[in-house]
């Protein structure tokens, strides 16, 4: 690092010679730099070599077998030649050095700029949360599964067809064993492909592309042919498997760690303390609706639906009558010996109408239409109606003489004057 340029944010350097560039993180930290990357962009009207410079450079200082192979394949991929690469620097992670290898006397650029809010960050720490909390639900749709399928059958191919075959090895040990080899090795190119994603996708588009139509058919054909998970036991491991992978999605969505395991602590209480609190905001219903006042509201019904109601409520009560008359509580020797008609009343209790034909003859007679008490009725608003308009008469009369008077008085005082 000392024959290194230390970058700055807002630096823009401009040079035509072979360059080495580092960037020292500010171990400082802030909130306002949660989501906050810095993006590094070199430019040049000539292709030059863009070469990350790892601390680790020699492979034979790796600690582990993993370690190694990842150096060696790192030693062995080289990105080709470009004009033009970006580098996207995570806030508060490890220190970033590359080296400029221009081909040709040609001056390029290397500008720096901060990045506060970083959608890719913001969408994976989000994507991560919405996982955590509908994990099961998600676990169990039909949908999910076969997207599910697809997204590794893509990113973890050989996870993918070791699960396919599964049925086919013998021994359970021998199969973990090969799922956790599975597991690193597409871990690890998941990583080298985030590295190279840019170089790859500028290089190689069309092999991509073929890679994830080809892979993507044939992955949602194999977990069509299975059907989705049907077991709950296989379903409590995939839930586990989402939410696994949701706390992956959230250390990766922040720049701060502590941050990080603070949202995973919480979430875990949060899903562990959801019984609890759904019982308690149980009770606290039941509780609100025994102890709220009940409110009286008013509605006021129209002429047809009051004949209605009238109607059905003195049938009930007809009905209730009968009902009670027939029981042995009911006092019949008292009631028939203070009946003027005893015969008519059992006809009633008996299921015949309370009011005979004879009396509605009568009271169609007296207040239906055509009948003495309508006639009444008008008559007497007739004459009301008459004896209004002779006094509304006179008394408009008398306006008008009074009018008159007052035209006419003014004229005698006139000719005085004149």
């Amino acid at each position: 690092g000392k024959n290194c340029s230390l970058l700055q944010e807002m630096d823009i350097i401009q040079k035509q010679d072979e360059s080495c560039y580092c960037y020292v993180q500010n171990r400082t930290m802030h909130l306002q730099y949660l989501w906050s990357t810095l993006q590094i962009k070199v430019s040049s009207r000539e292709k030059f070599r863009f070469e990350p410079i790892s601390e680790k450079n020699n492979c034979r200082n790796s600690e582990t077998v993993f370690e190694f192979a990842a150096c060696a394949v790192q030693v062995l991929w080289k990105p080709e030649t470009c004009t033009e690469t970006f580098l996207s620097i995570k806030q508060y992670g490890e220190d970033v050095c590359f080296k400029i290898q221009p081909f040709k006397i040609e001056p390029y650029i290397v500008r720096v700029q901060r990045e506060m809010l970083d959608g890719k960050l913001l969408f994976l720490f989000v994507a991560g949360i919405f996982l955590f909390h509908f994990a099961n639900n998600l676990s169990r749709s039909a949908k999910f599964f076969y997207l599910s399928g697809i997204i590794l059958g893509v990113l973890a191919l050989l996870v993918f067809v070791l699960l396919t075959l599964k049925r086919f090895i013998p021994r359970h040990s021998t199969f973990w064993i090969l799922m956790s080899g599975s597991w690193m090795v597409s871990l690890y190119f998941i990583y080298c492909f985030k590295e190279n994603m840019q170089w790859l996708w500028s290089e190689h588009k069309n092999y991509l592309l073929g890679y994830f139509l080809a892979v993507g058919i044939t992955s949602f054909a194999i977990c069509y042919q299975h059907g989705p998970l049907t077991t709950e036991l296989s379903i409590t491991l995939f839930t586990w498997t989402l939410q696994l992978t949701a706390f992956v999605l959230i250390y990766f969505g922040v720049t701060i760690p502590q941050v990080a395991y603070a949202v995973i602590a919480v979430s875990l209480c949060s899903k562990g303390l959801c019984y609890p609190l759904g019982a308690a905001c149980h009770i606290a219903r039941k509780m609100k609706h025994h102890f709220k006042s009940k409110k009286l509201v008013f509605k006021y019904l129209t002429e047809e639906e009051y004949r209605e109601q009238g109607e059905s409520e003195t049938i009930r009560a007809l009905e209730e009558l009968r009902s009670f008359c027939r029981s042995p509580d009911f006092p019949s020797w008292i009631a028939i010996s203070k009946l003027q008609d005893p015969h008519r009343f059992a006809a009633f209790v008996l299921g015949s109408p309370h009011v005979s034909p004879a009396e509605t003859k009568a009271h169609e007679e007296q207040f239906g239409i055509g009948s003495s008490f309508l006639e009444e009725q008008l008559f007497e608003t007739r004459a009301q109606s008459e004896q209004d308009e002779p006094a509304n008469s006179v008394h408009e009369e008398d306006e008008e003489n009074e009018n008159e008077m007052h035209t006419q008085i003014p004229f005698p005082y006139a000719t005085e004057l004149l």
